[in-house]
């Protein structure tokens, strides 16, 4: 970190994190770096100011790549008006902001470890950890939505492959410093998602495995806190009318939602439910579709047995509210996931005055116990997981990257970059619809039916032996 970026850093940590500072304290926001170094335990108020700025920075992730995929339409005026289309270019300011979110995580968790570690007596294995993540959490950003990206302040770009085996690396260092079960289940599953993209069955499994074997039903989420500004820019976007979910997914929004006027729902990182679904990919691969059935049955377990929120009012929630085009709000709405689909009820729900609703806001799924246990090939068994990968990360940020969809290098990065230039143009697979495509759909008013123009996870499933997506096939 460069130390000209030090005081802007400092009011960010100071100014916005909760639990940094009392109500009453007076902050100073001309402190220098030596003053911060000789304060009273630095470390602990380092390490809080790295979870606001990571809860806030994956806030913006989720905003845009939930529009960048087919779980959410921006149908209103705020926000990004391309990323539906989708239109990514390295000029665009959001992607340079993306891109800015992973550098700071990086540096941020560098200057810890370097030093801050150093000024700090009291630095602890617990502080370590926690810095460690949030460095290998920067990679896997890295590696799951951009082509290439610098790992280290000035450098070079390393593609994305090469970005979720720094991931590993530093996940290397932070397992033996995991303070609990759920500390170890975290970097596990932080590391099969690595391994996972990069195609590595191997050691996905392996992870996986050891991920479930500490916690059977972990999570790990980034907190926020309107009472001292720390604020989800997700929350405003889907609790309010800008986003309107694919029809077939009304029945997981909004994810966040609001009982009360301060309300901030955290944001899920990493769970145990990705585990199952990479032990149940990778059975597929082999072949072995008795052991995949089994996976998604404990997956579908899980899942049913997280929480759910009732008495929602989310009657404001028109589906349309002015914005560009109408979305169906009836629940007697049978949905198909394209033309060629059975049609399936259920999926919408009721807001409508004087419904109050109920979310999951873990993770939620459509899928039955019959539907998995019906399976009977290979490609309707992908279709599935991919189908559930959807439905369980749901506006969690995650769908782009099992699209295949990579951001490109932006503008100012490309320029210092003595291989910048190779990586400005965004990389989107040619099975994925252009046009906003991924959110089309029509509506039969009379028959009641809605159909989705494109199943995109049938389309994953057809193309999985391209170097795009399903990275076992």
């Amino acid at each position: 970190m460069k130390l000209r970026y030090f005081p802007m850093m400092m009011a960010a940590l100071l100014m916005g994190s909760c639990d940094l500072v009392s109500p009453d304290e007076i902050i100073n926001p001309n402190v220098d770096e030596s003053t911060f170094l000789h304060s009273d335990q630095p470390m602990e108020t380092w390490v809080n100011g790295t979870e606001k700025e990571l809860a806030l920075h994956m806030s913006d992730f989720v905003e845009l790549m939930e529009i960048l995929s087919d779980n959410y339409f921006n149908n209103y005026t705020r926000s990004s008006k391309v990323f539906d289309i989708p239109q990514l270019l390295y000029t665009d300011a959001d992607v340079t902001a993306l891109q800015r979110h992973v550098g700071a995580l990086r540096e941020m968790a560098d200057y810890g470890l370097k030093t801050v570690a150093k000024a700090d007596a009291s630095t602890t294995d617990a502080h370590r950890f926690h810095l460690l993540c949030v460095k290998a959490y920067s990679f896997v950003l890295a590696g799951d939505f951009f082509r290439a990206l610098p790992t280290e302040n000035g450098g070079d770009a390393v593609e994305w492959d090469g970005q979720m085996k720094k991931a590993m690396e530093v996940l290397d260092e932070a397992l033996p410093l995991a303070q609990t079960n759920d500390d170890l289940a975290f970097v596990h599953t932080l590391y099969a998602r690595a391994a996972h993209r990069i195609g590595n069955r191997v050691q996905a499994v392996d992870y996986a495995r050891q991920a479930l074997a500490a916690s059977g039903n972990f999570y790990r989420q980034v907190r926020f806190d309107s009472k001292n500004g720390v604020v989800s820019r997700a929350q405003e976007a889907i609790w309010s009318d800008w986003f309107q979910p694919l029809p077939r997914l009304d029945f997981l929004d909004p994810k966040y939602f609001q009982l009360t006027s301060n309300d901030q729902c955290p944001i899920t990182i990493a769970k145990a439910e990705e585990n199952y679904l990479i032990l149940a990919e990778a059975a597929l691969a082999d072949n072995n579709l008795t052991e995949a059935k089994k996976q998604l049955s404990a997956l579908l377990a899980l899942v049913k047995a997280r929480p759910v929120q009732t008495d929602i009012n989310d009657q404001l929630e028109g589906r349309y509210n002015g914005g560009l085009k109408v979305f169906p709000n009836d629940p007697t709405y049978r949905v198909q996931a394209s033309p060629s689909d059975s049609l399936r009820g259920g999926l919408i729900i009721d807001r409508r005055p004087p419904c109050l609703i109920a979310i999951p806001y873990i993770s939620g799924t459509s899928v039955t116990q019959a539907m998995i246990d019906g399976l009977d090939n290979h490609d309707s068994a992908l279709e599935l997981v991919y189908l559930m990968r959807q439905e369980v990360f749901f506006a969690e940020g995650r769908r782009p990257a099992d699209l295949g969809i990579r951001l490109p290098l932006c503008e100012v990065e490309a320029a210092n970059a003595s291989n910048g230039k190779s990586y400005i143009e965004a990389w989107i697979p040619q099975f994925v619809p252009r046009n906003y495509g991924l959110d089309e759909f029509t509506v039969d008013d009379e028959a009641k039916t809605v159909t989705i123009t494109h199943n995109m996870n049938r389309i994953i499933a057809e193309n999985a032996h391209s170097a795009d997506v399903a990275p076992f096939e």
